[in-house]
C-alpha cells in the first residue's frame, strides 16, 4: 500500500510541477513511445507470443500496427484538438468569448486486460498523455510476460519525477542534501527517490542565513531563498561569507550589475544567465579563496599546470654593460644605469629608439669606462 502511494504521490507531484501540459512535451513524450514500440517490435512480439501463443501478422496488425497509427494521429491532430473549441453564441453574448478548453484531469490510472495485453495499456495511455495528464500504469498481472516488459520498458522511454535530471552521487550523499531540506518551507519540489538517489528540483523560500542549508556547498538540485532589502544589504550578505565559485545578477540595470562587480568579490560573475562564462574559452574558470585556488580554460589551463620558470642568458659580448654593476661607483654609472632600468621600459617606441642608440650607448660607455 505504501509503495502505491508514493508511486501515486510521485505522478501527483509530476503533475503538479506543470512540465506535463505543455504540446511540446506531450509531442515529445508520444515521440518516445513511437521510437519505444518500433525499437523494440521484436520484444513485444515475444512477450504475447509467450502470453497468449499469439504471434505472427495477427499479434502485428493487433497490438503493435494499431498502436503506431494511433501514435501517428495523436501526434498530427493533438495542436488542434487542444487548441481552445469556439461555439455558437447567440444574440445576448454575440460580442463576447466563447470556448471550450481542454485541460487535463490531472493523475489517471490506466489498467490493462490481459486478452489485448499491450494494445489496451497503450491506446488509453497515448489519450491520457496527449490531454496532458501524469500517467499510473497497472498492466493486467494475468498476461505476466507482457506486463513485465511494458513495466522494464515505459520507465526507459517516458519521463518518470524526468530521465533528464541527474542522480545524486551515492546513497551517503543522498541522505546529506535532504538532510538540508529538513524544517525548511519547501515552495516548489521536494521530492525523492533513496533507490535511484534521486532529489527534485527543489525551491526554499523564508531561508533563514544561519540555517544549515545557508553553511555549506549543496551540490544538489536545492536553491534556497534569502529575501533582502536592498541591494547594499545584497552585497553585504555576500561580502561577509566566503568568496564565492560563482556570483549571479540578474537586472536590466546596467549599472546596478556594475555595482555589484566592483563591490564583492567571486571566482567568476554572470549576469542575466547562468554558467555561460563556463563556455567561453578565452574566459578563465575558477575560485577565489575558499572557493578555488588556479583556474582552467585554454591557456589559462596550460598556465595553472606549468611552472614560471624564470631563466636569463646573458651575452657576453656586451660585458661593458655589467660595468655599471661593478664597484667603484659614480654618478655617471648611477645615470646611466637609470636610463638603462626606467626609461626603456615606457613604451615599445622608447624601446625601438633604445635599440636604434644601442651602437651610440656603448661607445659613449666604453668611453666613460676606458681605463
Amino acid at each position: 500500500m505504501q509503495r502505491i502511494e508514493k508511486v501515486v504521490g510521485q505522478a501527483r507531484a509530476a503533475f503538479n510541477s506543470g512540465r506535463s501540459r505543455s504540446l511540446e512535451f506531450r509531442i515529445q513524450q508520444l515521440k518516445a513511445l513511437e521510437r519505444m514500440v518500433k525499437e523494440k517490435e521484436k520484444e513485444i512480439l515475444a512477450a504475447l507470443h509467450a502470453d497468449l501463443h499469439k504471434g505472427g501478422p495477427n499479434a502485428y496488425s493487433h497490438e503493435i500496427l494499431g498502436v503506431l497509427a494511433e501514435l501517428n494521429l495523436a501526434m498530427e491532430k493533438l495542436p488542434s484538438w487542444a487548441a481552445p473549441q469556439p461555439v455558437k453564441k447567440n444574440l445576448m453574448t454575440m460580442r463576447d468569448e466563447a470556448y471550450i478548453n481542454y485541460e487535463p484531469l490531472g493523475v489517471v490510472l490506466i489498467i490493462g486486460a490481459w486478452n489485448y495485453p499491450f494494445v489496451l495499456v497503450m491506446h488509453p495511455l497515448i489519450g491520457a498523455i496527449a490531454a496532458g495528464n501524469a500517467v499510473v500504469v497497472k498492466p493486467s498481472e494475468v498476461s505476466e510476460n507482457t506486463a513485465q516488459l511494458v513495466a522494464d520498458l515505459l520507465p526507459q522511454y517516458l519521463d518518470r519525477s524526468s530521465p533528464d535530471y541527474e542522480r545524486i552521487v551515492n546513497k551517503r550523499h543522498f541522505k546529506r542534501v535532504l538532510g538540508l531540506l529538513e524544517g525548511q518551507k519547501i515552495a516548489h519540489g521536494g521530492e525523492s527517490d533513496e533507490a535511484s538517489c534521486f532529489i527534485a528540483p527543489t525551491i526554499l523560500t523564508d531561508v533563514s542565513p544561519d540555517s544549515k542549508v545557508m553553511e555549506e556547498e549543496i551540490f544538489g538540485p536545492v536553491l534556497p531563498i534569502v529575501t533582502v532589502k536592498s541591494v547594499e544589504e545584497a552585497i553585504e550578505f555576500i561580502n561577509c561569507r566566503e568568496k564565492p565559485l560563482a556570483l549571479y545578477v540578474f537586472s536590466n540595470n546596467k549599472k546596478l550589475i556594475r555595482r555589484v562587480i566592483s563591490e564583492t568579490s567571486s571566482g567568476a560573475m554572470t549576469a542575466n544567465d547562468v554558467l555561460m562564462h563556463v563556455v567561453v574559452p578565452g574566459l578563465p574558470c575558477g575560485g577565489v579563496g575558499n572557493s578555488g585556488m588556479g583556474a582552467y580554460h585554454g591557456r589559462y589551463s596550460f598556465e595553472t599546470f606549468s611552472h614560471r620558470r624564470t631563466c636569463l642568458i646573458k651575452d657576453l659580448k656586451l660585458e661593458v654593460v655589467n660595468k655599471t654593476r661593478y664597484p667603484p661607483g659614480s654618478q655617471e654609472r648611477v645615470n646611466v644605469a637609470k636610463f638603462m632600468l626606467l626609461k626603456h621600459c615606457k613604451d615599445c617606441r622608447v624601446g625601438q629608439f633604445l635599440s636604434a642608440l644601442l651602437g651610440a650607448v656603448k661607445a659613449v660607455m666604453a668611453k666613460i669606462f676606458s681605463p
